[in-house]
């Protein structure tokens, strides 16, 4: 049994996408994978549901879960080895750093009322001044 299915059950547990949200369904997905992999509940080296699997699941199209897959694995945080399944790969300690720091940006701006897209603008806008 894998690190994530001891400490927190299967793999997605009871966490299901939000389809009133105005973040895309795969973006859901892609954050809460992230979220895991930064927190250690998702440990390196898990691996994760097939895209059709965790489909089925969520409720979703498979290729939502493809999509979130293929973003994952373009930014790091998963590597997918053919047959062998899609697996957590290790974070290292500035890439949490700043998952945290994005963490708050995103509390701050959903409690300032802030929709994702702008919220993403403001971020754009910060990122291009520096």
């Amino acid at each position: 049994m894998s690190p994530a299915e001891t400490a927190a059950g299967r793999f997605p547990g009871a966490w299901r996408t939000n389809p009133a949200s105005s973040v895309p369904l795969f973006e859901q997905l892609r954050l809460y994978i992230i979220e895991r992999a930064d927190n250690g509940t998702l440990a390196p080296g898990t691996r994760l549901p097939p895209v059709r699997s965790l489909a089925g699941e969520l409720g979703v199209a498979p290729h939502t879960v493809a999509r979130a897959y293929k973003e994952l694995e373009a930014a790091g945080v998963v590597v997918t080895r053919g047959r062998n399944g899609t697996v957590v790969c290790a974070r290292d300690a500035a890439w949490s750093s700043l998952s945290a720091a994005a963490a708050e940006f995103a509390a701050a701006a959903k409690a300032q009322g802030a929709s994702f897209a702008e919220a993403v603008q403001l971020l754009a806008a910060a990122y291009d001044r520096e």
